[in-house]
């Protein structure tokens, strides 16, 4: 049975792109420069996403013929084929309530959780003109970027694109280097503060084994 086509659906593009950059903009408030670049880089890679959910879905177009001969059940432009590693892997069933789609959905909002829970506790430090190294600082130096990413490769479970395949590592990459120019930044502010916090805290990948705060505290 084939799936009705969803596409050319431009409404869903802009309110679904519009509601996950607000929620991005509400959790990280940007004032600088390098702010703005990163919630630019996240906007473009959400925009392209559902461009291609919900609009036009030029995988689908590009990969059609190998799509058609290795999967001659499949109706390649329904809804559900747009769920690519759900069609390669050979799920079966409903795409939405997979444990692809699942997990998916827990590193999207999981994301979305830890960036603002960032942002609260580096807006406080900023007002107290003082080092974050409270909340998610007490076990990343860099918090947000992380959930960027971790929100980024969420969607990309859910809903890969050969545009997004292509954007994700490059926005990583960005990443690492604003956080880099961040460093440089607070080692100026902060000086030798800062690089006792960078001795005991990771940068992307938390400890697991030992608690940030309490190799603060120590």
């Amino acid at each position: 049975m084939n799936d009705s086509p969803a596409y050319g659906l431009w409404f869903l593009v802009i309110i679904n792109s519009a509601i996950f950059i607000i929620f991005a903009f509400s959790f990280t408030k940007p004032r600088t420069t390098r702010d703005w670049r990163s919630l630019g880089a996240f906007s473009a890679f959400v925009v392209a996403l559902f461009t291609e959910m919900y609009g036009f879905p030029l995988t689908l177009y590009l990969l059609s013929g190998w799509l058609g001969s290795h999967f001659p059940q499949l109706d390649i432009f329904s809804h559900n084929a747009g769920h690519l590693l759900y069609t390669l892997l050979g799920m079966k069933g409903d795409p939405h309530l997979n444990p692809l789609h699942i997990l998916s959905n827990l590193l999207i909002f999981g994301g979305f959780i830890l960036l603002g829970s960032a942002w609260k506790h580096l807006y406080g430090a900023q007002m107290e003109q003082r080092l974050a190294t409270t909340g998610p600082y007490s076990y990343l130096r860099h918090p947000q970027y992380v959930a960027f990413n971790v929100i980024m490769f969420g969607f990309l479970l859910q809903w890969a694109t050969l545009l997004t395949l292509l954007m994700f590592p490059v926005l990583v990459w960005m990443y690492v280097r604003l956080a880099r120019s961040e460093e440089r930044d607070a080692r100026k502010q902060f000086g030798e503060d800062y690089d006792r916090y960078a001795d005991q805290v990771p940068g992307f990948v938390p400890n697991l084994r030992t608690r940030g705060r309490q190799r603060l505290h120590n």
